[in-house]
């Protein structure tokens, strides 16, 4: 019984070693080119100002949508456009979400979408590269400039979809998006992070 047992553990245990001595590629030769979709679960737009000078507050957006042009051999002739809706703000704080989404801050019900295009791509070493675009938020447009990194590429196990995925990050002033509320008591500028997950369709 007690080698039998053992027996069932290693065959249930063969398919997680396999995954795990396969694993992502992460050298970004190897993505393959075309045309991607924005996953929405495993993608999330995270953002940080200063809170008083006391402490660092947090919050982010999800649901997000859009796609990715890509050829590795070809970096610069790459497109990549995001698109966020404004009332999926979450600082795990329900009135405060309720305030963000107001007119006295964001005003989702004008402004119902976040969205960033690019311009331009230029390649800063192995895996990153610079992303520079327009960023449109609260009826404004502005250039902001991404650092980008990229993580690895695949076919996703569970959803066997060929997958690749980056982390962004970059800074931005929100008084230049009509983003004045308590400057500078809160302050002005913004970090960004976004982590994206990009699938073939």
């Amino acid at each position: 019984m007690k080698r039998l047992t053992m027996t069932a553990l290693a065959a249930l245990a063969l398919p997680a070693l396999a995954l795990a001595q396969s694993g992502p590629d992460t050298n970004p030769a190897d993505v393959k080119p075309g045309t991607y979709q924005v996953e929405p679960t495993h993608t999330r737009i995270l953002f940080a100002v200063s809170h008083m000078g006391f402490t660092t507050w947090y919050g982010d957006f999800t649901n997000a949508s859009g796609t990715l042009t890509l050829d590795p051999a070809k970096l610069s002739g790459g497109s990549f456009d995001i698109r966020v809706p404004v009332d999926s703000v979450s600082t795990t704080n329900a009135k405060l979400d309720g305030e963000l989404k107001s007119p006295t801050w964001f005003d989702a019900a004008q402004y119902p979408t976040i969205e960033f295009k690019s311009e331009k791509i230029v390649r800063t070493g192995h895996d990153t590269a610079l992303v520079t675009g327009d960023l449109t938020f609260h009826g404004v447009t502005k250039p902001v400039t991404l650092k980008a990194k990229f993580n690895a590429g695949g076919v996703n196990p569970l959803t066997k979809q060929y997958t690749i995925g980056f982390d962004l990050s970059g800074e931005l002033k929100r008084s230049d998006f009509k983003q004045t509320t308590y400057v500078p008591l809160i302050g002005d500028e913004v970090h960004l992070i976004i982590s994206a997950a990009f699938v073939q369709p």
